[in-house]
């Protein structure tokens, strides 16, 4: 009998072994893989039925909140929604939280504040730890719902962005892109409402689920020459003096097609005759001279070919559009590149960046979005120190550059419609980037990018247009942009104290 027992025992024993070996190998060696598992949507379901913390902007307004689900009302399994009483205003800044699609944007990269699961969230709810106490955090923005709000509305329904940012610290104060979407319509409950959305969103070529200040790059036009001008005063090849020949037309070499001033004008003179203008020819002959390894190298300086340290995901890299050695065989291409054309593309995100440099005395900052991180109780988690990024050009050029950007506005190409309030004097650059060939129905991309007040800036802007058609000429960025870019400045220098 006590054979049988100790048998008995020894069988029991080893069934426990066996049992705690199998749970330790689902609960810990095999947990992560089995939370990551497409088909274990457990924790997916329980993290969606869960309060969750706001989106807060600089000034208060909540942009993102989780509200419970009125019982009397709910048809859904779940008691809390995720919503955005901005509609599309934000959709770029604070994404969407969805149970099918995903997270992406604020959404996703402080998904663990939000949801109360960083190591400072859960240290300071262990005292509640029986109670389950609300631990979520807020993310607080750089973004001021005033100057967001003036955006959206000065760009109307035109197809484009703005971007608005503090250049001495990098703080984005405004960013919004049309089209956008909103985000309430795919955080929805109802899965089937949600997949039309989805559905149709991404089929829309205009690509409205993208953050294109960000997320998209396009050709810059003369909004380059600042890069241009500035590659030339840093290596010495141009100087205020510097006087170009008064012509219609240059032939770079390697080509028997010349280039052009817009309109095939005659442009010429000095750097601050022809950058007022814009003339093309001056940029195209200033880029062959400063040569490949050279223009290249100062264009990399600004950040180009490079992806820029956004605290949002998926930034895009701008482009110079080739190595050195791509132009050694091809100084034609060099010079279209010198004046913005070709294959230089650049975000509006990034050309605020660089109009910000000339403003904070050569430094590029790194931009950001989100001010502070903060637990339920309100003490700090993480909060953003302003950084250098990039030192693309001494604080002499960036004099120099700022003078010849104030005298765009004062007799230039954005003299007719970028007028700030008050007698604040601004910097700009306007550009009006050719999309088609000579010959072809005329379309161009309009830009500005500027900063005020331009011996003390505390704002820098961009303002991008897509695609226009409507009467295109070399003013095309400083007629349609400018005005853009003046009401939202008001706006902004009214609260940035």
């Amino acid at each position: 009998m006590n054979q049988r027992i100790r048998h008995l025992t020894v069988a029991l024993i080893v069934l426990f072994a066996v049992l705690f070996i199998q749970l330790t190998t689902w609960q810990v060696v095999r947990r992560d893989d089995l939370v990551a598992d497409a088909r274990n949507n457990r924790v997916s379901l329980r993290e969606f039925d869960t309060r969750r913390g706001p989106i807060v902007t600089a000034d208060g307004t909540v942009v993102a909140a989780t509200e419970p689900v009125d019982p009397a009302t709910n048809t859904s399994r779940f008691g809390y929604q995720r919503v955005y009483p901005k509609g599309d205003l934000y959709a770029h800044v604070t994404g969407h939280y969805t149970l099918g699609f995903g997270r992406t944007q604020i959404e996703r990269v402080h998904n663990d504040v939000l949801m109360g699961k960083t190591p400072q969230q859960q240290l300071e709810g262990a005292g509640d730890l029986f109670s389950r106490a609300d631990t979520s955090g807020s993310v607080h923005l750089t973004v001021d719902s005033r100057i967001q709000q003036a955006a959206k509305d000065a760009l109307g329904k035109r197809e484009g962005s703005v971007v608005v940012m503090n250049p001495t610290t990098g703080a984005v104060l405004a960013m919004y892109s049309n089209p956008s979407y909103d985000p309430n319509l795919v955080a929805s409950h109802n899965g089937n409402s949600v997949n039309t959305v989805m559905t149709e969103l991404q089929a829309d070529a205009r690509k409205p689920l993208l953050a294109n200040a960000y997320q998209e790059r396009y050709m810059p036009g003369s909004t380059m020459k600042i890069v241009t001008t500035a590659v030339g005063f840093e290596t010495g090849f141009l100087t205020m003096e510097r006087v170009f020949a008064n012509e219609r037309e240059w032939l770079p070499p390697n080509t028997t097609k010349p280039i052009r001033n817009y309109g095939q004008r005659e442009c010429g003179g000095d750097m601050l005759e022809v950058f007022r203008r814009s003339c093309n020819i001056p940029f195209a002959q200033a880029a062959v001279e400063i040569g490949p390894s050279v223009m290249v190298d100062g264009a990399n300086r600004f950040g180009f070919d490079e992806r820029v340290p956004f605290d949002l995901p998926g930034a895009a890299a701008s482009t110079f559009g080739g190595l050195a050695k791509d132009f050694d065989d091809s100084l034609a291409l060099l010079a279209i590149h010198g004046f913005g054309q070709g294959g230089v593309q650049v975000t509006p995100l990034h050309m605020t960046m660089i109009a910000s440099s000339v403003a904070n005395g050569g430094r590029m900052m790194k931009p950001f979005v989100v001010e502070q991180t903060r637990t339920q109780s309100g003490t700090p988690i993480s909060t953003t120190s302003p950084s250098v990024w990039k030192t693309p050009m001494s604080p002499a050029t960036a004099t120099t550059l700022t003078a010849l950007m104030k005298e765009v506005v004062r007799n230039g190409t954005a003299t007719c419609c970028f007028r700030l309030a008050n007698g604040v004097v601004g910097a700009a650059k306007t550009g009006t980037a050719q999309l088609n060939p000579e010959g072809e129905p005329e379309r161009s991309h309009a830009w500005i990018t500027a900063f005020a007040p331009a011996d003390a800036p505390t704002v820098a802007i961009t303002v991008f247009i897509k695609g226009v058609d409507d009467e295109v000429s070399a003013s095309t960025g400083g007629r349609l942009a400018g005005p853009v870019a003046a009401k939202v400045l008001n706006t902004a220098l009214s609260v940035v104290k």
